[in-house]
């Protein structure tokens, strides 16, 4: 059977990786074999594009030319890492995927929803997320909390691309994810994550039993 694919959405600081990593925990002691992946990145190539991208390096070339690096970033993911866990009965739990495109390179950058639909036709196809999570909190609550981590991580280094920018251009960009689950309710799910750790991973694990029908599984304490 074809596995689950799942993805975590949200602005800067939202806790992704945490939440993914809790995720992974929760659905092993469910039987479930889950792999997490990431975007932009997953697969040896797509690591490659992402330093040029996260460095900034593709942002003198504007938007559209960012929108087309991510999306050859994800082709490569997709057939190297994702179709074939999927394909294998795996799990996937990714940072990011179409919606990233969307909010940062759509609606901010904004690059036309034509061209960004047309790309998602010929690169996605039907490897569509089961479920897509957005980790949801205040711009400004995330934003400290990425640039405290990069900066103690990174031993003083300029933030990322995207982290570098204003809590103005943070803010569009949580309402960006808000109005993509809004249109979308049937596939995401808006999680609260400015919360205890161990409560946003209870209520991520609590969505993801009820969406994709993990029957006699509990959510954890």
């Amino acid at each position: 059977m074809r596995g689950r694919f799942i993805t975590f959405e949200g602005g800067e600081g939202v806790g992704k990786s945490t939440q993914i990593r809790r995720l992974a925990e929760n659905l092993a002691g469910a039987g479930v074999d889950a792999l997490i992946t990431r975007e932009p990145g997953g697969s040896p190539h797509a690591e490659m594009l992402r330093e040029v991208l996260l460095s900034g390096g593709a942002r003198q070339f504007g938007p559209l030319a960012e929108t087309i690096l991510f999306n050859a970033a994800r082709d490569d993911h997709l057939e190297v890492t994702i179709r074939p866990a999927l394909a294998a009965g795996r799990w996937v739990l990714c940072d990011r995927f179409v919606d990233s495109t969307r909010a940062y390179q759509g609606v901010l950058g904004e690059v036309g929803p034509d061209i960004i639909r047309s790309m998602e036709r010929v690169i996605v196809g039907e490897t569509w997320p089961d479920l897509t999570v957005i980790l949801d909190m205040p711009a400004a609550s995330g934003l400290a909390r990425a640039r405290a981590r990069n900066a103690a991580a990174n031993r003083g280094e300029a933030p990322d691309r995207f982290e570098g920018e204003s809590l103005d251009f943070h803010e569009r960009l949580r309402e960006a994810f808000l109005a993509i689950a809004d249109v979308e309710p049937d596939r995401c799910v808006v999680i609260d994550a400015d919360g205890r750790p161990d409560d946003v991973a209870a209520a991520v694990f609590a969505a993801v039993r009820s969406r994709l029908g993990l029957a006699g599984t509990e959510v954890p304490a």
